[in-house]
């Protein structure tokens, strides 16, 4: 038999590697801005054009590289921040595979210039899918420049699979985030098509938490530290009532490295538990600092998954750190039995002394003592007025009375009836069907087989959910105009959103005066939204947008028509009185689809006159 297993081509092995590290731009952005902070760099510079697919390049002012340096930067496996293999337990650094570098130039247009202080000239390499094209002696400052073009140019199936440009915007943004919060001390800039999206300025930890997700986060956040011997943990949490029902603004940094874990989250809910409902996550910016020895990070590719080794114990540290700094600054609710807050003395009053009373009292006055001649005369003055002849008043009213009381001649105003809008053989409702509602969930009726038992949630979505996406596609919904703007804070990010999808937002109802930096004015809003939910709703389109990251077409007038149909539909445990419940049973079974919800979920079942009888047997 012929041998069949043969070494793979370095172009080939490169490529595969490549699936790995650089799944679409954003992974590129990651892999370059960690190598800019090992580097040492104190100001960085990302420069974006057309989501990643066309530009992404980092400017840092680090220690740059050697020409020798610069040139194996490129080949598999080569990295200065490991030299054996116990160094993967002592990591203090970002990148320290050997493959980003490398597994980018092998699937993009690749050029770097780099010059260490103690050189006067830079070296500038140009790499195309794995090729060095050339290798040049230039002039450029201290540090670093990457620039990676035509992301995929030769793996036409990956491009095919990247989104849209906002979508890979926003996979950006994220990754840019994430690096940004864990290192305040380092200046970034952000640019997109020319445009600078952030400027961030060396801060503390909260100035760089508020200059990203906007001014109004400030009075959000409750600082959160705790020093044991098995992790260091500070931060902030975000207070109760700014809970969102998406998950948006929760991380956390373990070593200033953005990690994912649903464990300690767990832990985070279970310190809020009785402060926000079930279905809400709070939000979170916390920096947790580790024996490096103590953790693994070389369990996942992305690396944003490490494994501690006792768990259990950070778990417990992390749900009682988080308790007492709600505790601690007055966010949970308590109540003291033991105090009468109206008998306390008011905190101005605290140190000033009682004082008398300065009205004069007559202490000789007796009303029950004879009064002076004088005052005897002086009230005897007084007459009553004469009152004879009040009899007259009225003389002649008998005789009257009956006569020209005017109520004989009132006449009052009938509606003119010029004719029914309703055909008079239908205006009648068919009394024989009936409806009664079970734990305020179900709406049972009946039918000729038997009877059907509704989720009423579920079919108002599907209702609401085909009246809107008929509004978006004919563009002819209704708004209600407000008395008073509202105007809504939200991050750059989520105005971004805003933005991109206004067009949509409008067909539905909604009327914007203005959308710009991290505010946006509503001057209408549909029909059937409360003022008093727009921020809400707005809030769930985002989210929805965010998870979905399907924008395009009919996906965008989908995703709308869903949000909008699931925010405002009944609830489990609204209570519905006949009426209501029978005109939802007709306008579900009106609906083109009257099965499923607008989530694939089932909306009745109906149990047949034989399912009952075999209940008997």
């Amino acid at each position: 038999m012929a041998d069949i297993i043969k070494l793979l081509p370095d172009h080939v092995a490169n490529q595969i590697a490549a699936g790995e590290v650089v799944q679409r731009p954003a992974s590129v952005v990651k892999e370059l801005l960690e190598n800019a902070i090992d580097a040492g760099a104190s100001t960085i510079k990302l420069v974006v054009k057309d989501g990643g697919k066309t530009l992404i390049q980092v400017i840092d002012d680090g220690v740059g590289m050697s020409v020798t340096d610069a040139r194996l930067s490129f080949e598999r496996h080569a990295t200065s921040k490991i030299q054996k293999a116990e160094d993967l337990f002592q990591l203090n650094t970002k990148g320290f595979r050997g493959e980003a570098l490398a597994s980018i130039a092998a699937i993009a247009h690749v050029e770097m210039q780099t010059r260490t202080e103690e050189e006067e000239v830079a070296t500038h390499i140009k790499i195309e899918g794995s090729k060095i094209i050339s290798q040049e002696v230039t002039v450029a400052p201290k540090g670093t420049s990457m620039m990676v073009k035509n992301l995929f140019f030769n793996i036409p199936a990956r491009r095919n699979f990247l989104k849209s440009n906002n979508v890979e915007l926003r996979h950006i943004l994220d990754e840019f985030h994430r690096v940004a919060l864990a290192h305040s001390s380092i200046n970034f800039h952000f640019y997109n098509n020319g445009s600078e999206l952030f400027n961030l300025p060396t801060s503390n930890s909260r100035q760089r938490i508020v200059n990203i997700f906007g001014g109004k986060t400030n009075e959000k956040l409750v600082p959160v530290k705790e020093e044991t011997q098995v992790v260091q943990i500070s931060g902030y949490i975000s207070k109760p009532e700014y809970a969102k029902k998406s998950r948006g603004e929760q991380f956390f940094f373990v070593n200033n490295r953005f990690i994912k874990s649903p464990y300690l989250h767990h832990a985070i809910l279970g310190a809020f538990d009785g402060l926000i409902k079930k279905e809400n996550h709070p939000g979170y910016f916390l920096y947790l600092s580790v024996d490096p020895g103590s953790i693994d990070i070389n369990i996942h590719p992305t690396k944003t998954e490490i494994k501690f080794d006792d768990e259990h114990t950070l778990y417990a540290i992390l749900r009682s750190t988080v308790k007492h700094s709600l505790g601690q600054f007055n966010v949970i609710p308590s109540l003291d039995f033991e105090q009468d807050q109206n008998l306390e003395t008011p905190y101005g009053y605290k140190d000033k002394s009682a004082e008398f009373p300065r009205i004069s009292v007559d202490s000789g006055f007796n009303p029950f003592k004879e009064d002076s001649d004088a005052g005897t005369a002086q009230r005897s003055n007084f007459q009553k007025p004469n009152t004879k002849g009040w009899e007259s008043l009225y003389v002649g009213m008998e005789s009257n009375i009956g006569k020209n009381s005017g109520f004989s001649s009132v006449s009052f105003e009938s509606d003119t009836i010029t004719g029914s809008i309703f055909d008079s053989k239908k205006e009648t409702i068919d009394t024989g069907t009936t409806t009664f509602q079970l734990r305020r969930k179900y709406i049972v009726t009946t039918i000729k087989s038997g009877m059907v038992v509704i989720d009423q949630s579920r079919a108002h979505q599907r209702v609401l959910y085909e009246k809107f996406l008929k509004n978006i596609t004919i563009k002819e919904a209704v708004s209600q105009q407000l008395l008073f703007p509202l105007s809504l804070t939200f991050s750059k990010s989520d105005c971004a959103i805003i933005e991109e999808i206004q067009d949509s937002l409008t067909t539905v109802g909604f009327v914007f005066d203005s959308i710009s930096g991290e505010e946006v004015t509503v001057t209408g809003v549909p029909l059937s939204v409360p003022e008093s939910e727009v921020g809400i709703i707005l809030d769930q389109l985002i989210s929805d947008y965010q998870q979905d990251f399907v924008v395009d077409g009919f996906s965008q007038t989908d995703i709308l028509a869903k949000t909008l149909a699931k925010s405002l539909s009944v609830k489990t445990g609204e209570m519905l009185d006949g009426d209501s419940q029978l005109a939802l049973v007709n306008d579900l079974f009106a609906c083109k689809e009257s099965g499923v919800s607008p989530f694939n979920k089932p909306i009745y079942v109906t149990i047949t006159e034989d399912d009952i009888d075999k209940k008997f047997i």
